[in-house]
């Protein structure tokens, strides 16, 4: 392979998203040889290998199939495999994306790994800066870690530059290169608005709502899954609700006996985990989102579509100050879903550098690294 060799590492349902058009932009580069690492943490097709033909990926050049387990299995399992990988492709970077075991994982087992010739691999993680300040949540951990450890790191917003310059960062590593998240959307629009999802469900534009949870902190206790359910189903009085419900929720909520009347409930839509494209068209064309997920923030704020994140926190906090983005405890959604419902539509916010255009800066960033004059 000739070529600057560029790892970009993915592992779960977002980062198949951030790396695409990063992929699309440097596979035009003449200079560049990306390379996509599969790490298999999320081995469901819906949740990994449809996003791959949704977003015109090629199979991935590296698969390390590691599946799951714990977050230390995890972890050490792609620590293990990846540093197999680095040691004999030698890849002269490798990018890492947002916040999951393998973002980590790949940037320590990178990190310490020296070629014969004393150099190591440029470690640049995308999406860098991002916090909740709640170290309960697994991802706060990783991103602490990763942003630690990078040797450049790419950010969405203000605040993310703020955060890293906050914990000793060096201003020479932060590169504001704005939201990946945005690109992917702008790269499917068509194809998103070409479905009608909705429809097939016997639902018109904007007579719904979207579901998506699966936090621990929602949907591990019964006793708080339940509440939430019963939550839901009040709220499904008000306005149907699609429920794409993730693997881990469908588990707890079996367990603890909660299914059959949810999905006797002729206004709950539940529905398998579905790919990108069928996803975001019931997105595009909802009344609100009801979520603990990180980036239908971001999309929801980009659209112009009101979002009930349920969290205390969210490390993504420029969606609240300048976007759509509402935070809430389980108590206070019921309330707040009726004066969302009140307001009129909500315009698309304007934040600098969401717009469809983040993969080549980082391209230029990459470039300015790599291709140093002699």
């Amino acid at each position: 392979m000739t070529g600057v060799v560029i790892h970009l590492v993915a592992a779960a349902r977002p980062n198949f998203m951030k790396i695409a058009p990063l992929y699309h932009e440097l596979n035009k580069q003449d200079w560049a040889a990306p390379v996509i690492v599969h790490t298999g943490q999320h081995y469901d097709v819906n949740m990994s290998d449809a996003f791959f033909t949704d977003l015109r990926l090629p199979e991935p050049g590296i698969h390390l199939g590691v599946g799951s387990g714990t977050h230390a299995e995890q972890t050490g399992k792609v620590m293990m495999a990846y540093e197999k990988v680095v040691m004999t492709k030698r890849p002269d970077m490798v990018v890492v994306v947002g916040d999951v075991n393998s973002t980590v994982a790949c940037t320590l087992a990178a990190s310490k790994i020296f070629y014969d010739s004393g150099r190591r691999p440029i470690v640049a993680h995308l999406e860098a800066g991002l916090r909740s300040f709640d170290r309960t949540m697994p991802e706060e951990i990783n991103r602490l870690a990763t942003d630690a450890l990078a040797d450049v790191l790419w950010t969405p917003s203000p605040d993310a530059d703020e955060n890293l310059a906050r914990e000793g960062i060096s201003r020479n590593k932060i590169v504001r290169v704005g939201n990946i998240m945005i690109d992917s959307l702008e790269m499917m629009r068509d194809k998103i608005e070409s479905q009608k999802v909705y429809k097939e469900l016997g639902l018109e534009r904007g007579d719904y709502g979207v579901v998506t949870l699966h936090r621990p902190s929602n949907v591990d206790d019964p006793e708080i899954l339940k509440a939430l359910c019963e939550t839901l189903a009040r709220i499904a009085e008000k306005i149907n609700l699609v429920f794409p419900v993730h693997p881990r929720t469908r588990k707890n909520m079996e367990k603890a006996g909660l299914m059959s009347a949810m999905t006797d409930n002729k206004k709950l839509y539940f529905l398998e985990p579905v790919n990108y494209i069928r996803f975001m068209n019931l997105v595009f064309n909802c009344r609100l989102v009801i979520t603990d997920s990180g980036g239908i923030q971001e999309e929801t704020t980009y659209l112009g579509i009101p979002c009930l994140t349920m969290r205390p926190n969210t490390e993504r906090p420029i969606t609240v100050t300048h976007g759509t983005n509402l935070l809430c405890r389980l108590d206070e959604v019921w309330s707040r879903i009726g004066e969302t419902l009140a307001k009129k539509e909500i315009k698309p916010c304007i934040i600098e550098n969401w717009d469809g255009k983040t993969a080549g800066r980082v391209v230029r960033s990459i470039k300015k690294m790599v291709l140093k004059p002699a």
